[in-house]
């Protein structure tokens, strides 16, 4: 059995949305129902709707979507950015996306929205893109999950890209399942990795399943384009190329008032301290090793003597130590420092997930037994609040 909505029929009124239990529907950005993945065909959409816009019908009976997908070429980096600036995963994703677009021999594609933005499409065509689609309205000045999905909906409809990619930010794990929703084709969410099968040249997306303990990777076989978010810090940065040239090609919004159900009336950064752990060089993490919370002013000690910032495992995040922006791991921040030092960190593969790929990796534990060591490049048996200070003496002394 399959849940069908007549598009032509349905008045976009969300009683279907309001009463499954699933989250399984939604409207589009024409104010259709479309069904998702999640749904069970419990039947509980097709009661709801006073239009009787939907019905459940046996596979045989219902139309089944198809797209020939080979009117669909180019791999699609969203090219996300705030404040006018490029955030780092876009430049990761045009070097992953350039290894992906010249194993399949097509075209490296990154699609810019945003107010007064054109000059980043320069930025974009350096670091590899060889097409820039851009769409430039004082709507898309800040992200909207309407605007931001109708403008890459219609230009997907459009240009038909193969392959889209996004980074798994706040604004790409909504952007992303909405578009798929529109798109009705597949997404996997942060993946890890990203390769072309060699035979039918479709993307392997792999990603942690099972809470880490094992790598899963997907394919989307029948349907376009494939997406994908993937986690910042886990690909290689793209080189900028100056003398790389490109295409600029201005896309067209058709954005009504009935289109955007959400304004964006104020933006509020917050008063807290940040720490960008992404662009970080050196972090020192704490982990429940540390004993207390106040641990982390050794652990900051530390950082600062060396230039890095400060992680934390998930339990102290969890405990209320430290904020959820110092977290590392499979929940929190997947890095690639060039040094990694867990201080007081059992290793849990959940954390470990979302380290591993450090330049070096120092570790500090009392128990020499502790996982951490298996990954570690160096590690030290001992008090933390032993070593720790050790190291700050040495540094100091260096630096006299």
């Amino acid at each position: 059995m399959a849940i069908i909505v007549k598009t032509n029929e349905c008045k976009g009124c969300g009683l279907c949305v309001k009463n499954c239990p699933f989250d399984a529907i939604a409207l589009n950005a024409d104010r259709k129902a479309v069904v998702g993945a999640g749904c069970t065909e419990c039947g509980k959409c097709v009661d709801a709707c006073p239009f009787k816009a939907i019905e459940k019908k046996s596979l045989a009976a219902a139309e089944k979507k198809t797209v020939n997908i080979h009117d669909y070429h180019g791999v699609w980096v969203f090219a996300e950015q705030r404040g006018g600036k490029l955030m780092n995963v876009v430049i990761e994703l045009l070097g992953e996306g350039r290894k992906l677009a010249d194993e399949i021999g097509t075209e490296l594609c990154a699609v810019l929205l945003g107010e007064n933005v054109k000059g980043l499409t320069d930025e974009l065509i350096g670091y590899g893109a060889d097409k820039v689609y851009y769409a430039d309205a004082p709507e898309l000045k800040s992200y909207t999950t309407d605007a931001y999905t109708k403008v890459i909906y219609d230009a997907i409809n459009e240009y038909k890209p193969e392959i889209v990619l996004l980074g798994a930010t706040h604004i790409g794990r909504d952007l992303g399942p909405c578009l798929s929703v529109q798109c009705e084709t597949g997404l996997t969410a942060d993946c890890t990795k990203l390769g072309i099968d060699p035979e039918d040249k479709k993307i392997q997306q792999t990603r942690p399943a099972f809470g880490g303990n094992l790598m899963a990777t997907i394919v989307c076989p029948n349907n376009r384009p494939q997406m994908s978010t993937v986690r910042p810090g886990v690909m290689a940065k793209a080189e900028f190329d100056k003398n790389h040239k490109g295409t600029v090609i201005e896309l067209k919004p058709s954005l009504k008032a009935e289109d955007l159900r959400v304004k964006v009336l104020e933006i509020i950064n917050s008063v807290e301290n940040q720490v960008s752990l992404t662009d970080a060089k050196i972090i020192v993490s704490g982990g429940m090793g540390l004993g207390r919370p106040e641990g982390f002013e050794l652990i900051q000690k530390l950082a600062d003597r060396l230039g890095g910032v400060v992680g934390s495992s998930r339990a102290c995040v969890d405990a209320g130590w430290i904020p959820h922006s110092h977290q590392v791991g499979q929940t929190g921040t997947t890095v690639k420092p060039d040094i990694y030092i867990a201080c007081g960190i059992s290793g849990a593969i959940q954390h470990v997930a979302g380290m591993k790929e450090s330049g070096y990796i120092v570790a500090i534990n009392k128990n020499e037994a502790a996982p951490i060591f298996e990954i570690a490049d160096y590690g030290i048996v001992g008090d933390l609040y032993e070593v720790i200070p050790a190291f700050i003496e040495a540094l100091d002394a260096k630096n006299k």
